[in-house]
């Protein structure tokens, strides 16, 4: 008999053809979602769940909001697509409205479909404008899975991929928490954290290297703000050799870190920013990159080498310019910095001293991370058994999570109300304490 014979229909197509990512396909059993609204979503029995995932944390605007879904309509009955080589009215004002929230300088766009597209045309623009092949990319960093994204991702989804794209070079970057340079404070960490690697551009041959990227505020690999004066000193030294600094935003960009660009919050303008994720909160897919007018001089007289069948695809675009306008006329950005302050922060620092299990909180905005220890003084991570177990323990008290090997991220949508935040977050309490003899 078909094992999955007693399914919704739904999902047992999903089994049968649809070839899920990062996943033995097997045993997998996802979740039918049938309906979704702001913060929350419900499955096909009707069990609702607080998104505290944001999906992929993509959703900064949360689900099915009126004026995006609006924006979707309204372009589909005007015109639904066209090609890039020509001029679109709703194109050019999503690229006008990204730039208008840009650090200065930054005037220029080059749409993509995604996240990983960004870095690979980014970084394909490094390589063009300085005539140089290598890229420095970070250790614990995670932009994408296209050839040349997976290449410069510093994680273990890199490796089934290997050999990559040539001219990729790692370094590490600054994480206090777990110091590979064994500091014991901030400022010793970001001072390390920049001698090692320009010790790692000198090795390198800075005449050969293009471009330093770097997540703004490492994402996936552990919610890792960037001690002040590091992104500053990155500027430095890449402004020193003539390398290039890219910053990738596409989940730190668009209000996630209470800033249109989280760079804004440490004053650095890169000479490349990526983003997708919150600009249009995936509604329609969407990345691209953000370019320093120096850099798009290199192409005033000299063709640019890459394209994209849709690139700034109309129904995307219009969703991105109404997203702008939504973050500027509902103040997403004071939002967002008011529930960090007033609800996430103190809330976290609290967990942390009721609960043994928890090593150390940290984040900005609406983007934390809890880490969990079996040991505080050790500070032995968590194992993936007992992640499952609060995983499931969340999932019981209706909170969607995000585990992340021994990390619980709590990345809610940008719109989530205080009340609904502080709820969810109390859940998240009970679910800690229910598995606590696991950890410790």
């Amino acid at each position: 008999m078909d094992a999955t014979s007693d399914l919704p229909a739904a999902l047992r197509d999903d089994r049968k053809h649809v070839f899920h990512s990062w996943s033995a396909q097997r045993n997998l059993a996802p979740l039918l979602i049938t309906r979704a609204e702001g913060s929350r979503f419900w499955d096909d029995d009707g069990r609702e769940y607080l998104d505290f995932t944001s999906q992929l944390v993509n959703l900064n605007l949360g689900h099915q909001h009126p004026r995006l879904v609006s924006a979707i309509k309204q372009q589909a009955e005007r015109i639904c697509t066209i090609a890039p080589s020509v001029a679109s009215d709703v194109r050019s004002e999503a690229a006008r409205l990204i730039a208008s929230h840009a650090p200065d300088g930054m005037n220029r766009v080059f749409f993509t479909n995604g996240g990983a597209e960004a870095v690979e045309y980014a970084t394909r623009m490094a390589r063009t404008h300085t005539g140089r092949s290598k890229v420095l990319s970070a250790y614990r960093s995670y932009h994408g899975s296209t050839a040349g994204a997976i290449s410069l991702t510093g994680e273990w989804r890199r490796l089934a991929n290997e050999p990559g794209v040539p001219g990729a070079v790692k370094f590490w970057g600054p994480y206090l928490y777990r110091s590979p340079f064994n500091s014991t404070s901030p400022d010793q960490e970001r001072e390390r954290a920049l001698a090692h690697l320009e010790r790692t551009l000198i090795a390198e041959g800075p005449e050969h290297v293009a471009a330093v990227l770097v997540e703004t505020v490492v994402g996936t690999n552990g919610v890792l703000p960037p001690p002040d004066g590091y992104l500053a000193g990155v500027r430095a030294l890449c402004d020193e050799h003539g390398v290039l600094l890219i910053c990738d935003e596409v989940m730190a960009g668009f209000g996630r870190c209470a800033e249109w660009f989280a760079v804004d919050r440490w004053n650095v303008r890169p000479d490349l920013i990526a983003f997708a994720k919150g600009v249009n909160s995936g509604y329609v897919p969407l990345g691209g990159v953000l370019i320093a007018d120096h850099v798009a001089a290199s192409f005033d007289d000299v063709a640019f080498a890459g394209g994209l069948t849709y690139s700034g695809h109309p129904l995307a675009c219009a969703v991105a310019a109404e997203s702008v306008r939504v973050f500027e006329d509902e103040h997403i950005l004071e939002h967002v910095r008011s529930l960090d302050t007033d609800v996430i922060a103190p809330t976290l620092h609290s967990l942390h001293e009721d609960h043994p299990s928890i090593g150390e909180v940290r984040g900005l905005g609406v983007f934390w991370a809890i880490e969990f220890v079996t040991n505080r003084a050790q500070r032995t991570a968590a194992d993936s058994a007992a992640m499952s177990a609060l995983a499931a323990a969340l999932r019981q008290r209706g909170v969607w999570p995000m585990v992340v090997e021994n990390r619980l991220h709590i990345v809610p949508p940008c719109t989530m109300r205080a009340e609904t935040l502080q709820d969810g977050l109390a859940r998240i309490s009970e679910a800690i304490g229910a598995t606590t003899d696991l950890m410790v």
